[in-house]
């Protein structure tokens, strides 16, 4: 290719262009890399590339005071995400490919990168995570919703858990909504953009469940007639949620233990393993402590995936989620139904409120779309909430459910008044700096101003 050529394409490239020594001494530049970091070309050309400060450099060696990079041990990098410093010292995000280069002799004189700049795209994914925190702060975590204090202890640890791979253990009664926990921590985690994999383990036989989770190779059982990877490798680089745990078979515990410990897996009539790096959350409704003490369940499976146990409460537990929840659910089915219902009557919710709700959140669902079959007009009424609801609440044989909604409405006073009172303290500590008190109150100032608006204090 002539020459003349060549430097035209290099100079009109839209990516950067970086080319080093063997020793890492910068050789040549382009002005799409000139732009993107803020440098000149004097500035940079014979300087050592370590004033660029990439993150994405793997050093294997140092001899003489020179550093060798381990891409000349490599030959290539494809697609590598890191960060570079510019010349005002701020990072440039960017996505990195590089490749060694011969002379005629095979001999390794030099290397060239090619630099990608996602700045933009990290900072669009900043603010939806900064928009995910702020619903997960007002109680909106992949549709878990509740202010209740025990749905925002459960929401606080769900945060904190969520930027730690360690194994989550969550328990709870069916239908408090164990599905929502896992899905909220793999959202908020650093693992959100990939695969969230769930297994039921009680819906499969032992041998399915065995090649569902861990894959099988052709000809390993009858009608394996082709090779299939597992869930667990599907889950590579995400979460895997093992809901039901509590029934696996005593030969499938053994082979989960085996992959938590090793973080490998081996394929139904292979013995080679595959390496699983996936984030391992499990949920069941029933006792495991007890299942361990009577031998059912092993007491080190136990132990290995109850890292970090996190109990969802039952909805009897936080009535004063109730009225939120039968209200999101009406908003959401109408939604979709297309139903011009936009509420209960007093009555209505004073029912709900009395229900026991033995099938938890499931069940309340349920009811609100139950209603929504029976209801033409914009309001709920007692009548649309089914016999089974109204005799449990005492509705049907004339008892009154107004001293468990009084209750209701005075926690959710006091919690209202609670909530007010920190919001003016850390106004008045901020002198009316908003984003000075979201940081007193630990909140984003997304949040506080929708608190403020919700409070009636704007």
């Amino acid at each position: 290719m002539d020459n003349n050529l060549l430097e035209t394409l290099v100079a009109t490239m839209q990516d950067g262009l970086l080319v080093v020594d063997t020793e890492g001494r910068i050789l040549a530049v382009n002005a799409a890399f000139l732009e993107m970091t803020g440098y000149t070309s004097a500035e940079l050309v014979g300087k050592p590339c370590t004033v660029l400060n990439c993150t994405g450099c793997e050093i294997y060696g140092e001899k003489d005071g020179h550093r060798f990079c381990a891409l000349f041990e490599k030959g290539a990098v494809r697609n590598r995400r890191c960060g570079i410093t510019a010349r005002d010292g701020h990072t440039v995000h960017v996505v990195k490919s590089a490749t060694v280069l011969h002379d005629q002799d095979g001999r390794v004189v030099s290397a060239v990168e090619t630099l990608n700049d996602v700045s933009e795209l990290v900072r669009r994914e900043e603010e939806i995570q900064s928009l995910r925190l702020s619903l997960y702060q007002e109680g909106y975590a992949s549709g878990i919703v509740g202010n209740s204090r025990s749905i925002q202890a459960l929401l606080a640890l769900v945060g904190n858990a969520a930027h730690s791979d360690a194994p989550v253990f969550i328990s709870g009664e069916s239908g408090v909504g164990k599905e929502l926990v896992a899905r909220a921590l793999h959202d908020l985690s650093p693992r959100a953009r990939r695969s969230f994999i769930k297994v039921n383990c009680a819906s499969l036989n032992e041998n399915l469940l065995e090649s569902e989770l861990f894959g099988h190779v052709k000809g390993s059982f009858t009608g394996a007639a082709r090779d299939r990877i597992g869930r667990f490798e599907a889950a590579t680089g995400g979460t895997i949620f093992l809901d039901e745990i509590g029934d696996l078979s005593p030969s499938i515990q053994v082979k989960l233990l085996r992959v938590l410990e090793c973080g490998e897996v081996e394929r139904v009539g292979d013995h080679n393993p595959v390496q699983m790096d996936a984030r391992v959350i499990t949920a069941t409704n029933r006792d495991l402590e007890a299942l361990v003490h009577e031998g059912s369940f092993r007491a080190d499976l136990f132990y290995r995936i109850n890292v970090v146990p996190i109990h969802v409460p039952a909805l009897r537990e936080r009535r004063e989620d109730i009225p939120l929840l039968a209200q999101h659910f009406i908003e959401r089915i109408a939604a979709r139904s297309g139903k011009p219902i936009r509420g209960l009557t007093t009555e209505a919710l004073e029912v709900l409120l009395a229900h026991p709700w033995p099938g938890n959140i499931r069940e309340l669902r349920n009811t609100i779309e139950y209603a929504f079959v029976l209801c033409h007009d914009g309001l709920i009424r007692p009548e649309h909430l089914g016999a089974r609801v109204l005799s449990a609440s005492g509705a049907c044989d004339g008892k009154s459910a107004a001293p468990a909604v009084e209750r209701v409405r005075c926690v959710e006073r006091h919690e209202r008044s609670q909530r007010e009172d920190a919001v003016r303290r850390a106004l008045e500590a901020s002198r009316g700096n908003r984003t000075e008190a979201a940081k007193l109150l630990g909140i984003s100032r997304v949040a506080l101003w929708k608190r403020m608006k919700r409070l009636g204090i704007l």
